[in-house]
């Protein structure tokens, strides 16, 4: 065997290693510390993370899991099938009329009190679940034989708007009726396949299996999927806990919360943020007050004022003050009027503070 040659390479392809998408062991971990902070800033205070709330605040690269379980990409071909099977079998025409016509034929044969029927009339025309709940308050509430057949018929409208809100929804193809309660089945599954298709698309870009919902995923799944699935999910779960651990995330009874460890890291963040931004300034002119407080002499002087420094005394223009002031002679008496005080340039300073 050349010495040249690689060893290992068919054994990492059988286990499906890539080398290339599986980032290092070593490399660091994702950030979960900055996402709580953004939480807790979101909500306003320090309410404790769910573990739902920690596994939606991290992302994890898709390529991590991949080949870990079964694809998302063929769960995602599974349930579209159903769909289009669905939609492709059904028609919603006659189901519609049926519900129309129950609500309305019921209607007719009830017979409401005579203050009350113009109300009646008007709420069953506009097919308006408001109006049939005032009616049944007007009617005199559960007492009232009327007021027990308005909550039946309420019952039949909100049939009818699920019917109507199937066929609005979805576009059928197919040539089947279905009775109402049919109807409302197929609604609901169908309401379910497209939770679990968003579902399994956050998942495949943000490796976020926790919240794909198991339970219902696994009415169209085969049991082994689903069970590789949980695995996975597990195995991610344990990975989260695992970083909130290392970033001063603790778990307690009510979800994870905030050590003094995770401030220290979190106000290290900011700070290096913030100073990795600071530039030098350029060397030239600047716009601004250059005469201040600092220990940098300048050519222009000032009378000297209570408060200022001896140090920055300008000693020959005090003594020709004095000497204008005087007269030729001794002695020569130097008063607080005389002394000239060199101005000095300002020396900016700044302190910077995390306040959390």
């Amino acid at each position: 065997m050349s010495s040249n040659d690689r060893l290992g390479g068919v054994i990492h392809t059988y286990q499906k290693y890539d080398p290339v998408n599986l980032p290092s062991p070593t490399a660091p971990p994702p950030d979960v510390l900055s996402h709580v902070f953004d939480h807790m800033l979101y909500y306003g205070h320090t309410r404790r993370l769910t573990d739902e709330e920690l596994a939606r605040a991290v992302r994890l690269d898709p390529s991590q899991i991949r080949n870990l379980g079964p694809s998302l990409e063929w769960l995602k071909a599974l349930l579209l099938e159903r769909k289009r099977k669905i939609l492709s079998t059904y028609e919603t025409d006659y189901v519609q009329k049926d519900a129309h016509d129950q609500f309305h034929d019921m209607a007719g044969q009830m017979r409401p009190p005579g203050k009350l029927s113009r109300r009646f009339a008007e709420a069953v025309h506009e097919e308006q679940l408001r109006d049939l709940e005032q009616l049944w308050y007007a009617a005199g509430g559960e007492q009232n034989p009327f007021a027990k057949q308005l909550l039946q018929l309420v019952g039949r409208l909100a049939d009818k708007y699920q019917v109507d809100e199937l066929a609005a929804k979805y576009e059928f193809t197919g040539q089947t009726p279905m009775t109402i309660p049919e109807a409302l089945q197929v609604k609901e599954e169908l309401e379910m396949i497209d939770r679990l298709l968003k579902q399994l698309e956050e998942a495949a870009k943000t490796g976020q299996i926790g919240v794909i919902d198991l339970e219902e995923l696994a009415e169209f799944a085969e049991p082994g999927d689903i069970e590789q699935l949980q695995t996975l999910q597990q195995q991610i779960e344990d990975y989260l806990r695992e970083l909130a651990a290392q970033q001063g995330l603790e778990k307690g009874k009510h979800g994870f919360q905030l050590t003094p460890k995770a401030y220290r890291l979190f106000q290290a963040k900011l700070l290096t943020q913030i100073f990795s931004v600071l530039q030098a300034s350029r060397s030239g002119r600047h716009q601004g007050p250059i005469v201040g407080e600092g220990a940098t002499e300048m050519q222009q002087t000032k009378p000297y004022e209570f408060g200022d420094s001896v140090t920055h005394m300008d000693i020959p223009a005090s003594l020709v003050n004095a000497m204008l002031r005087n007269g030729p002679g001794l002695p020569m008496r130097l008063k607080p009027d005389d002394i000239e005080i060199h101005r000095t340039r300002n020396t900016p300073k700044c302190a910077t503070a995390v306040l959390l």
